[in-house]
C-alpha cells in the first residue's frame, strides 16, 4: 500500500464556484489560474473550465505555453506582460496577450506590424505601485496603439492594493482614480479581482477576474461566513498509521512541547511539513477524523504530526483525516499560522500526489 497522504481537487466544485463568479460578476470572466491554478493544477482545471470561461490569466510566459500545449483555445492574458523584447516573438508564437504595464512595452508594441490576436491589455497604476501605467502613459498608449492599429481591442486592468474586499470603502480612491484616467476613453475595462467580485459591486467592469474565489476560498477575513456559497475544492487527507499509549508526564515530538496530563493515546499520522501541513501549527489545531475532530499533540515534523486520540475512541488506525477541506477551513488553519491560505495549496500541491475528479 502506499503512503495515504494525497490532495483531492473536486472540479465540479470548481466549476459550481466559477458559476457563482457569472452570477456576480457578469459580462465575461478570466479564470485565473497562474502558479499552477493557485496549487490545484493549471491544466486539469482550465480544461475543467474551458466549456464556461471566455478567457484564462496566467502570471509568465512558461504558465501560458503549457496550456496552450494542453489544447486550451481562448484568450490567455500573462499578467506579469513580457520580461524582454525576446519575449513578444514567444507571445506570438503561442498566440498569447501580454500585459502592458511599462512604457518601453507599449513602445515595443507599436514597432509590430500585426497586434496580438487578443487585442491590447493595459495596466493602470491605481495605488499598488507594483507594475502599472499612470495616467499620462495610460491615455497616450491608448492613442498610439489606436492610430497603429485602428479597430483593434483594448482593454485597461487595474489591481487593488487592498484585495480582500472586506472594507469596501478602503476601493474608493483606487476606483476614482481609473475611473479619471479612463474617463473618454473607448475601452473595456477589468478591475475586480475576487475580492471585488465578492464585495464590491461598483468595481465590476467588462472583464472580471476571478481567482482565490474559483477554489473555495474567500479572502476576507477568517472567520467570517465564506460568502456567496463558496465550497473548498481541495482537501488534503490522510490515515491514522500508528497508535500508542503515553503515560502522564510522557513528552511526545520534537523538543518535547506536548506533555500528557493523563494517560493519553496519541495517533501519528504520515503528513508533515514537507508535504505542506504548516510547521507553524499551533498545539491543538483541529484535524478532522472520521466525524469527530483530534487536536495536534506536539510539533509538526517534516513528514508527520501526531493527534491526541484520548478524547475520541471511534478514531483508530486507518481512520481517515482531513487535514484542511470541508470539515478543517484551510483559511482559519493558515490565519493561526501566519500565512494565507493560497501559500499553503501551493506548497502540498508540489509535494503531496494529487487526485482529481
Amino acid at each position: 500500500m502506499s503512503r495515504p497522504t494525497s490532495i483531492h481537487v473536486n472540479l465540479e466544485r470548481l466549476c459550481e464556484n466559477f458559476r457563482c463568479a457569472r452570477r456576480l460578476h457578469g459580462g465575461s470572466l478570466l479564470a485565473v489560474v497562474k502558479a499552477n491554478a493557485y496549487g490545484h493544477g493549471a491544466v486539469t482545471c482550465a480544461r475543467a473550465l474551458a466549456p464556461q470561461a471566455e478567457g484564462f490569466a496566467v502570471a509568465t510566459l512558461e504558465e501560458g505555453a503549457e496550456l496552450r500545449a494542453a489544447g486550451i483555445t481562448q484568450p490567455i492574458v500573462l499578467l506579469e506582460g513580457i520580461f524582454s523584447a525576446a519575449d513578444l516573438e514567444q507571445v506570438r508564437h503561442q498566440v498569447l496577450t501580454a500585459v502592458l504595464h511599462q512604457p518601453w512595452q507599449v513602445q515595443l508594441q507599436l514597432e509590430q506590424e500585426v497586434p496580438p490576436v487578443g487585442g491590447f491589455w493595459l495596466k493602470f497604476d491605481s495605488g499598488m505601485h507594483r507594475l502599472g501605467l499612470n495616467e499620462s502613459d495610460l491615455r497616450r498608449a491608448v492613442d498610439q496603439l489606436r492610430r497603429k492599429f485602428p479597430g483593434v481591442a483594448v482593454t485597461v486592468m487595474t489591481h487593488f492594493a487592498h484585495a480582500d474586499g472586506v472594507h469596501p470603502g478602503v476601493l474608493d480612491p483606487a476606483l476614482t482614480l481609473f475611473r479619471q484616467a479612463t474617463q473618454g476613453l473607448s475601452v473595456q475595462t477589468s478591475l475586480a479581482n475576487s475580492g471585488a467580485i465578492l464585495g464590491y459591486p461598483e468595481a465590476r467592469g467588462d472583464w472580471g477576474r476571478p481567482g482565490l474565489m474559483l477554489y473555495g476560498l474567500d479572502p476576507a477575513a477568517p472567520g467570517q461566513p465564506v460568502r456567496a456559497g463558496l465550497r473548498p475544492v481541495m482537501s488534503l487527507r490522510s490515515r491514522i498509521m500508528v497508535e500508542r499509549w503515553v503515560k502522564t508526564g510522557d513528552s511526545v515530538g520534537y523538543g518535547g512541547l506536548f506533555q500528557a496530563r493523563r494517560p493519553s493515546r496519541i495517533g501519528v499520522i504520515p503528513c508533515g511539513y514537507a508535504d505542506g501541513y504548516p510547521r507553524t501549527a499551533p498545539q491543538g489545531t483541529w484535524v478532522g477524523a472520521g466525524e469527530d475532530f483530534v487536536p495536534l499533540a506536539g510539533r509538526v515534523s517534516m513528514d508527520m504530526l501526531t493527534v491526541d486520540l484520548t478524547d475520541a475512541p471511534r478514531v483508530t488506525v486507518g481512520t481517515e483525516v482531513e487535514l484542511w477541506g470541508d470539515q478543517v477551513s484551510i483559511s482559519t488553519l493558515a490565519h493561526c499560522c501566519g500565512t494565507l491560505a493560497y501559500e499553503l495549496v501551493c506548497r502540498a500541491q508540489r509535494a503531496v500526489r494529487c487526485t482529481e475528479g
